[in-house]
């Protein structure tokens, strides 16, 4: 089953404590599709410059990846992230933000777009998110992502987008911010009585927490110890949730918590290089045998 996704695409430069890298393929929508591209075919939507590479475009075709969707705008610039983490990894400064031809995007979705049943806001304004939304008429199960710049600024168009999907994905901090819970298990309860049948809240190494109407459930995050870059992690994490949900072709509560475990799986191998290059090198595979591990793990 198909699977769309509309969001940023970047170039990016990041800093660890003891590596650099400039200008390398990132944004929410392309790590979330090469997420959800070991298992589902995925149909991205965005914008880009003149700067972007055809390489990159080259390569998420590689994946099956359909670009038809790909806004490439003449004589603009790409959006372009700069950030430097501190040496914990999880803590990081945003150096330079500049939005460039995002600013002005007005996604048109081709119509094969419009028709798929699984769709994915990735983190953007809730207006833009909204306007996606009503394009895609042949979503049944639609989930979002949002941040807190845009719980600051846009938080009625955003409440009005909770009342329209199907589930929402957040870190700790912006479900607190949300909701003026300092409790987890209460914010997370909030989200959903806000509209949304389930709420992920992304805790970074720790894991996640799944709030939902049968269940609620904390699943860790995979022991990895070889942390070189978190950039693309949480959108990795969507990806490989929703990826395998349209495999399925289901969202039941059993299908929903494997697809957790893949989400888990992917942002995992996403963490251990930059941009891509970790994902690059992996395979369907490689994801079933960490599962499998990480299964061993928690059994007891």
């Amino acid at each position: 089953m198909s699977l769309c996704v509309v969001g940023s695409i970047a170039l990016d430069s990041v800093e660890t404590p003891t590596e650099k890298r400039e200008i390398v393929l990132g944004g929410s929508s392309v790590f979330f599709s090469y997420a959800a591209s070991f298992f589902t075919r995925v149909q991205l939507a965005g914008v880009v410059g003149e700067d972007w590479p055809r390489e990159y475009t080259d390569l998420l075709n590689s994946r099956g990846i359909d670009t038809q969707g790909l806004q490439v705008v003449p004589g603009g610039k790409t959006f372009h992230w700069r950030g430097k983490y501190h040496r914990n990894m999880n803590d990081r400064d945003t150096l330079d933000l500049q939005l460039n031809v995002l600013a002005d995007f007005k996604p048109e979705l081709p119509s094969e777009y419009r028709r798929s049943k699984f769709l994915f806001l990735a983190n953007g304004s809730p207006k833009l998110q909204m306007n996606v939304l009503e394009q895609c008429q042949g979503a049944s199960f639609v989930v979002a992502d949002t941040m807190d710049f845009y719980i600051n600024t846009e938080l009625d168009a955003l409440k009005a987008l909770l009342r329209r999907i199907d589930g929402l994905v957040v870190n700790d901090s912006e479900a607190k911010l949300l909701t003026g819970e300092d409790n987890l298990v209460l914010a997370g309860a909030a989200i959903r009585a806000m509209g949304p049948s389930f709420v992920v809240v992304k805790k970074g190494e720790h894991g996640a927490m799944f709030f939902g109407k049968e269940e609620t459930y904390v699943l860790p995050a995979y022991p990895t110890p070889n942390v070189v870059d978190p950039t693309g992690a949480g959108d990795s994490f969507a990806g490989g949730m929703m990826g395998y949900l349209a495999q399925r072709d289901a969202f039941d509560a059993k299908t929903l918590k494997e697809a957790l475990v893949y989400g888990t799986m992917t942002a995992s191998f996403t963490v251990e290089d930059f941009s891509l290059d970790r994902l690059r090198k992996i395979e369907r595979e490689d994801l079933d045998r960490r599962k499998e591990e990480y299964r061993r793990m928690l059994s007891f």
